[in-house]
């Protein structure tokens, strides 16, 4: 240890008569070896599948809406189709997976902002909408659609502060010159329908995760429409403009093409 200290030209630990404790230098170093290790470990996690037979992977970026509705089970079928394919799916905002994809990071994103500029290709993915969630017996369960000027008054449940629909709902709010009452923050749309259920407060979530959760939660919850030209959050695959795309990569991008074309038809059929 104190051939360590000699070679950093800094003390590491305060020698005390029952022992040592660290310096901040020695906590500053403690924090750097855990990350290298973190490093290590997650290398070794990223290459492993490769000694199991899997020749290709795929990095994906997807915004809190498509990697908690959508995706699960899209990718689930894709895996199963593509045995020899591993897929790493990141939560990130739609800002950060439009700046990766041009910047070719990553190959494939999903988001939910249209018109995010030049250098990348959107293609539709899922068609949704935001809806309201509120708890059985609330002044607004009874409505059909209510215009989010009507809602500030109430307490909300959101998810997690740095989630997309977080930053998007505290937009909406501020455009109002208003400011969001948030009684709590969780990280799946799981408890925000949980925390409203059990009137907590209410909540702002995609119809598509609504209809997912809110049947499962107890107490129950009440989806209510959003009457706002905003509130449609359609999602788009995202991929760079004009360059090739490994193997893989194309084949993910084609697989949740045509699954976005499929569910699209069936909810265009179900309206007939």
């Amino acid at each position: 240890m104190r051939r360590l200290e000699e070679a950093l030209n800094t003390s590491l630990f305060e020698r005390q008569t029952r022992g040592v404790a660290l310096t901040r230098a020695g906590e500053a170093l403690l924090r750097n070896a855990r990350q290298v290790l973190a490093s290590v470990e997650q290398m070794h996690a990223n290459l492993s599948p490769f000694a199991s037979g899997i020749r290709g992977h795929v990095s994906l970026w997807a915004n809190t809406h498509a990697t908690h509705t959508f995706l699960p089970d899209d990718l689930a079928g894709f895996l199963k189709q593509h045995p020899q394919v591993s897929v790493s799916l990141e939560e990130r905002t739609s800002a950060e997976i439009v700046v990766a994809v041009a910047s070719g990071e990553i190959e494939v994103g999903v988001l939910a902002d249209s018109g995010t500029g030049a250098g990348v290709e959107l293609s539709p993915y899922r068609q949704d909408r935001l809806v309201l969630i509120v708890p059985a017996g609330h002044a607004l369960a009874g409505r059909a659609k209510v215009g989010f000027a009507e809602v500030l008054d109430h307490a909300f449940v959101m998810l997690h502060a740095g989630s997309a629909i977080h930053t998007f709902t505290m937009n909406a709010a501020a455009a109002l010159g208003r400011h969001l009452d948030v009684r709590i923050q969780v990280r799946s749309f799981e408890a925000v329908c949980r925390m409203v259920g059990a009137g907590v407060g209410i909540g702002m979530v995609p119809r598509g995760a609504a209809l997912q959760v809110a049947g499962l939660s107890e107490p129950p919850v009440v989806v209510v429409e959003m009457d706002e030209p905003w509130a449609q959050r359609d999602l788009q695959v995202c991929v760079r403009k004009g360059a090739e795309r490994s193997g893989f990569a194309q084949t993910l991008v084609d697989y949740l093409r045509a699954s976005g074309s499929k569910h699209r038809q069936a909810a265009i059929t179900a309206g007939r």
